[in-house]
């Protein structure tokens, strides 16, 4: 069953029982491109409700919309907001027309459903129209770029809830482990003695920090362009709608929008995009570097580090019996190694806008909200099927730090530089160890060197007397 509805380019056939209209069924006949549909970013399916919410408040106080259709478009948004219309946003995230179908497809569900609220048929546009009631006073280029923040602050959100219990499982396992005493390395080398606590530790401070960079960073999506509509001289908006509309939007959401001091600049702008993702970057290369060292620390079992043992969560080969693979800091890789390849595209959509507008926001947006969501899930997994299960050898990892020639940097203090120098090389010359060589040419006593090499003492500054 259809029903027939018309624009610029004639009559088409929309399904009779959906609330989007004949410009979104456009949009799906000509942009089957990535697969990723809106209403797979929820959050963003929220922001587009918020932001047509605020505009009808805001027509209204400014006289331009009667109480009974400003009334039925919020309550439409609102249980837009609460999720009941999700399936009803299937436009493909990669599209033409810098967002216009994104921006009709909210602006289409909106007046069926207010429609639906004031007792009249979808689709009788004569009574709540998409673009002359919803979009009253406002552009695809001001509402969409607007919506694009909101989803990506309340994304970001999201994302921090899923971030912060990383950290946490990675702060866990420092106390858990703060005992292990192991050998730390530099350039894959030897280099003096830590714990295996105070490496994961590490971990957890270095995410950590990430949750004030992506807030500070996501700051700059609160300026907003409202009222700009088409390139920012404010046609078709009345004189004060800027202002009231992000007051507006700050009532409503909680989050302190303020109107763009420079509409025209604001309008094509898109360096808030470029520092938030090059954020989710840099997350993401730090993540990246902490798979890669649980890698390294858990390869072998005979032939390698061997210090910690990830959970064995699949069969490694189907040719080599008994081999598991790290298959989870892997998958958190290549993640990673998408999300970095995402910043680029933002780049590159950023630097793409011409003149008073930038028409590439569809990829930049789908670029930055994949990358979260990809963080999101990865976190997820790394955490709950990795980082919790870790174990320590201990035994191996305290062998290792005995028979190393690192030890002998703790020694340097006490024996001088010549001496450590000639016992690190006898030591590798010779395949002893250093606790032995030491005593063997008299240079310490051995309660002197059990001393010095008692774990509290090389893990932290200390006075020698």
């Amino acid at each position: 069953m259809y029903r027939i509805e018309n624009d610029l380019l004639g009559d088409l056939e929309v399904p009779v029982d959906v609330y989007y209209g004949i410009q979104t069924q456009r949009a799906i006949d000509n942009f089957n491109i990535s697969g990723i549909k809106l209403y797979q970013f929820p959050e963003f399916i929220k922001a587009l409700a918020y932001v047509k919410w605020a505009a009808a408040e805001t027509n209204f106080e400014l006289g331009l919309l009667d109480e009974k259709l400003k009334t039925a478009i919020v309550a439409a948004a609102k249980e837009v907001v609460e999720g009941k219309f999700d399936k009803e946003f299937p436009v493909d995230m990669i599209q033409g027309g810098a967002g216009t179908s994104t921006n009709m497809n909210i602006n289409e569900v909106l007046a069926n459903r207010a429609l639906e609220l004031m007792g009249y048929q979808k689709g009788d546009y004569q009574y709540c129209s998409p673009n002359d009631h919803v979009n009253l006073s406002q552009s695809t280029n001001d509402a969409y770029p607007t919506a694009i923040k909101l989803g990506i602050i309340n994304s970001k959100a999201v994302l921090i809830q899923h971030l912060s219990p990383l950290i946490d499982s990675f702060r866990k396992k420092g106390v858990e482990f703060k005992n292990v005493l192991k050998m730390g390395r530099t350039q894959l080398q030897d280099a003096v003695p830590m714990t295996l606590g105070q490496e994961f530790e590490a971990f957890a401070a270095n995410l950590e920090e990430e949750i004030e960079r992506l807030t500070q960073n996501s700051n700059l999506f609160l300026e907003i362009n409202m009222g700009a509509t088409a390139i920012g001289t404010g046609i078709n908006a009345a004189p004060g709608y800027a202002k009231l509309c992000a007051e507006n939007l700050k009532k409503i959401t909680g989050l302190a929008f303020v109107s763009a001091p420079n509409l025209i600049e604001a309008t094509p702008d898109t360096g808030s995009y470029v520092i938030y993702s090059s954020a989710l970057k840099r997350m993401a290369i730090k993540i990246s570097k902490i798979c890669n060292d649980l890698r390294l620390l858990s390869s072998g079992p005979r032939c390698g580090f061997n210090e910690i043992n990830l959970p064995a969560m699949q069969p490694g080969s189907s040719i080599m019996p008994g081999k598991v693979n790290p298959v989870i800091p892997e998958v958190m890789n290549q993640i990673c190694y998408r999300v970095i390849g995402n910043d680029l595209t933002v780049t590159m959509a950023a630097e793409a806008g011409q003149l008073q507008l930038n028409v590439m926001e569809p990829v930049l947006t789908f670029s930055i909200l994949e990358s979260m969501q990809l963080l999101i899930n990865g976190m997820d997994t790394l955490r709950m099927k990795c980082i919790d299960g870790i174990t320590a050898n201990v035994e191996h990892c305290y062998e290792m730090v005995i028979n190393s020639i690192g030890i002998v940097t703790a020694l340097n203090p006490y024996i001088g530089y010549k001496n450590s120098t000639k016992i690190a090389k006898e030591a590798l010359e010779t395949g002893r160890s250093v606790y032995h060589l030491v005593l063997e040419h008299n240079i310490l006593t051995k309660e002197q060197l059990d001393d010095i090499l008692n774990p509290e003492n090389m893990l932290a500054p200390k006075n020698v007397v």
